[in-house]
C-alpha cells in the first residue's frame, strides 16, 4: 500500500517511523520544513517526498497538521486524488474539519473519514517521534453514512498493524464534547497553575504531583490556541464546571469546614475509582 503523510511533526512523524518498522507500505511524506525533510529522509521513515505526482498513487493519505491548514492543503490537492484514495485527517478536533473535508471528498470522489490517535507528548516535532507512540493506543474515527464497511476494515487493519490497541468510534460532536475534558481542559490547567509564583521556588519541595500536574504546560501555544477556539463552546462549559468544583474547596477550607472538606475529597476519590486509570 501506498501511504501519503502531510505533516511530519510528532504525529506525522510517528506514523511515518511505525508504518516503515512494522509494515511492508511505501511512505510518501511532506513538511514545510526542510530539515525536518531531510531527518525524515536520512532516517528511513519515508522512501521519499509526496508529490504532485505520486499523491495520485496513494492508497492512504494521513493529514498530521493543524486544522485550517489540513482543510486549506486538501482543497488544494482534491483535484490530484485517486477516487481509490482513503483521506484520514488526524486533528485534535472534528467538527469544524469533517464538516468542510466531506463535502469536498464527496465532491472529488474519493473516500473520507475524520480521525484522531490517542497519544503524544509534551514535546512535538519530528525528533520526538518514535515508531513507539502509538503502541497501545485508541483510534478515534468518525464514520458517516457514505463509510463503508471495508473502508473501516482496511483502517482498522492498518491501525492495528502500527501497534493501535484498537479503534474507537464517535461523532465529530461526541468527540468534541469529550475531548474538551479530556485532553483540553488538562492542557489549559497545566498551563494556569504554573503560573503561581510558588513555581520559581518550588525546588527542593517538588515530586510526582508537581510533574503530573505542570507536564503538559510545555505546549505549542499556537496549535492549542487554535484547538481550543475550535472547541471553545464545549472548553468553556468544562472550565465552567471545574470552576464550580474548586470553589466549593475554596469555601470549605475558608470556613475551616473539615465535615465539607473531607466529603468533597471523598466523592472526588470514588469518582476517580468509577472512571478507571485511564
Amino acid at each position: 500500500m501506498n501511504v501519503g503523510i502531510v505533516g511530519l511533526g510528532l504525529i506525522g512523524g510517528s506514523m511515518a517511523k511505525s508504518i516503515k518498522v512494522r509494515t511492508a507500505n511505501t511512505v510518501w511524506g511532506i513538511d514545510l520544513d526542510a530539515e525536518t525533510m531531510t531527518l525524515s529522509r536520512l532516517s528511513g521513515a519515508i522512501d521519499g517526498a509526496l508529490t504532485a505526482e505520486n499523491l495520485p498513487l496513494c492508497d492512504l493519505v494521513l493529514v498530521a497538521i493543524r486544522p485550517a491548514a489540513a482543510v486549506a492543503w486538501v482543497k488544494e490537492h482534491a483535484p490530484l486524488f485517486s477516487k481509490s484514495t482513503i483521506l484520514v485527517d488526524l486533528c485534535g478536533v472534528k467538527r469544524s474539519v469533517c464538516e468542510q473535508l466531506a463535502p469536498i471528498a464527496k465532491e472529488y470522489g474519493f473516500a473520507y473519514i475524520g480521525g484522531h490517535p490517542m497519544a503524544g507528548r509534551e514535546r512535538g516535532g519530528f525528533v520526538h517521534s518514535s515508531e513507539e507512540l502509538f503502541t497501545g493506543a485508541s483510534m478515534i474515527l468518525t464514520p458517516d453514512q457514505s463509510t463503508d464497511m471495508r473502508m473501516l476494515e482496511t483502517l482498522k487493519a492498518f491501525f492495528t498493524d502500527i501497534g493501535f490497541a484498537g479503534l474507537t468510534f464517535s461523532t465529530p460532536e461526541e468527540h468534541d464534547r469529550i475531548i474538551a475534558y479530556t485532553s483540553q481542559l488538562a492542557h489549559l490547567v497545566s498551563s494556569a497553575y504554573i503560573k503561581s509564583p510558588e513555581a520559581q521556588r518550588r525546588r527542593g519541595f517538588s515530586a510526582g504531583s508537581f510533574r503530573d500536574m505542570t507536564r503538559v504546560a510545555h505546549l505549542d501555544e499556537a496549535m492549542w490556541t487554535e484547538l481550543f477556539l475550535d472547541d471553545a463552546d464545549y472548553l468553556a462549559e468544562q472550565l465552567d464546571i471545574l470552576i464550580d468544583h474548586l470553589s466549593e474547596y475554596r469555601a470549605a477550607l475558608k470556613a475551616h469546614d473539615a465535615e465539607q472538606l473531607q466529603a468533597l475529597l471523598k466523592d472526588g476519590r470514588e469518582k476517580k475509582a468509577t472512571a478507571g486509570g485511564n
